[in-house]
């Protein structure tokens, strides 16, 4: 399912899978964040391949919601690595922002054939495009 030339591949690592299960968040709402970041609708940039990108809490808007880390390559890859909410910090460090574009690297960089292995192994879970967006 991973080897999509025309479509985003979205992804999310197993540390943000917890957080998105207890925070209630779901692949539809990520699927969503990742199309938006694709289209250019990017809160901040970061560099080396890592943007911040708010969530929005179910029935509410963005700013009292959630944020995320995703490793992002348009058109290619979105992995949501990190999530928090943003009454519980304000962002993340120095050294943190040092270790996810050191992550991006090295995850941005894999071969389809990689990252396939990494989602078989369970390192990585790939989000799979809702069945109201596919059909459209």
């Amino acid at each position: 399912m991973l080897s999509r030339a025309s479509r985003l591949c979205v992804l999310k690592t197993k540390a943000f899978a917890r957080f998105a299960r207890k925070a209630g968040i779901g692949d539809a709402d990520l699927w969503e964040t990742a199309c938006a970041v694709n289209a250019g609708a990017i809160d901040a940039d970061l560099g080396g391949g890592v943007i911040k990108q708010r969530i929005a809490r179910t029935g509410q808007g963005k700013s009292g919601g959630f944020r995320s880390i995703i490793l992002f390559r348009r058109r290619s890859r979105a992995v949501f690595a990190y999530g928090f909410e943003k009454k519980d910090r304000a962002n993340i460090d120095a050294k943190e922002l040092e270790a996810f574009r050191e992550l991006a690297a090295v995850i941005l960089g894999y071969s389809d054939a990689e990252l396939a292995q990494r989602v078989r192994n369970g390192a990585l879970m790939e989000i799979q495009v809702p069945p109201e967006v596919e059909s459209a």
